[in-house]
């Protein structure tokens, strides 16, 4: 399942970044040509995050469509199914562009249950506790 490559490769960006921290949810966009659905990168994921500072954590998916252009007619649409016929014809000699990226758009971090060095657990604000 090639899942499994694209959710290490996920665990990979995600670990450079969380710099140990622990991390609740990653949003990612995928193209259309990866072929790959929320549940099913989802479990793949899970397996490979196991011991990891995403342990636990869920993948948001967002599926960029890939933009198809028929060789018959000239119609260009954008499909979430690089495999669709041409909307316009029926035709099936179609060119693609796009769909193929891997983006990770961002990380959610884990909430801390506390803030070194300040014993009343008050996060303040960004110039410091009121």
């Amino acid at each position: 399942m090639h899942e499994f490559g694209i959710a290490e490769a996920i665990l990979a960006a995600v670990e450079k970044r969380a710099d140990g921290r622990r991390v609740r949810r990653v949003r990612v966009r995928a193209g259309a040509l990866l072929r790959v659905t929320e549940p099913m990168i989802n479990q793949a994921f899970s397996m490979v995050a196991d011991g990891s500072v995403a342990d636990g954590a869920r993948v948001e998916l967002v599926v960029v469509p890939v933009t198809l252009t028929c060789r018959s007619c000239g119609r260009s649409t954008a499909s979430a199914d690089p495999f669709a016929v041409c909307p316009g014809c029926g035709g099936t000699d179609i060119d693609t562009e796009g769909g193929g990226d891997l983006v990770l758009e961002s990380i959610q971090m884990a909430e801390a249950s506390h803030v070194p060095g300040n014993p009343r657990r008050d996060r303040g604000g960004p110039l410091g506790p009121s």
